[in-house]
């Protein structure tokens, strides 16, 4: 039994992440710019107005209409083109590099926290931050737990921390990881203003 995900606050929006693992790295994807809990409602919008969520149908769609699904109102992103435009892009490398397996990007040659971040750098869209994000979500919620991921999860690896989106099982962890980032951006701003 797949574990009850609570990070797009949002019933349906969350049976998908929990069950798909493509559904939780396409909301990751979307996690910038927008509201954590729209950016991971965008997977199932997504399903919804395309019949499911299938990463070979995404990577052959064209890539106007798939634009076109990801701006129809309401948009699913802030940025309906550009982010049309990544989410085809990491389909096409997941069908390209992984048979269209996301769960191949931690299991394939049984790799170690270090190699499954690497891994996750490499996927387009993904930098540093959002590859060590979504390391730290599949280990704390999904019990994904590769040698030394913690370790290569960095900060976000940490216990019980409030930090980013793999921090979110509730409402109030929500509230919290929200304040975590306020707060990191307020300090950040006046750091800024001092030197």
């Amino acid at each position: 039994m797949s574990p009850q995900l609570r990070i797009a606050q949002d019933p349906e929006a969350d049976a998908l992440l929990s069950n798909s693992t493509l559904a939780l790295l396409f909301g990751m994807m979307l996690d910038q710019q927008i509201p954590m809990e729209k950016a991971f409602k965008g997977p199932k919008e997504i399903a919804d107005r395309m019949g499911a969520l299938d990463v070979n149908i995404i990577a052959e769609a064209s890539p106007e209409e798939f634009a076109a699904t990801i701006a129809n109102k309401p948009a699913i992103h802030r940025f309906p083109g550009a982010m049309a435009k990544r989410l085809q892009d990491l389909a096409k490398y997941l069908v390209e590099h992984y048979d269209g397996n996301v769960d191949a990007i931690w299991t394939r040659n049984n790799p170690d926290g270090p190699e499954v971040l690497k891994r996750l750098k490499a996927l387009p869209g993904f930098g540093d931050q959002k590859a060590r994000i979504f390391l730290a979500l599949i280990g704390k919620q999904l019990g994904i737990k590769p040698e030394g991921w913690r370790e290569a999860a960095g900060a976000y690896g940490e216990q019980n921390s409030r930090r980013s989106v793999a921090d979110v099982s509730d409402p109030v962890s929500l509230i919290e990881v929200r304040n975590f980032k306020k707060e990191a951006k307020a300090a950040a701003k006046n750091q800024k203003g001092q030197s």
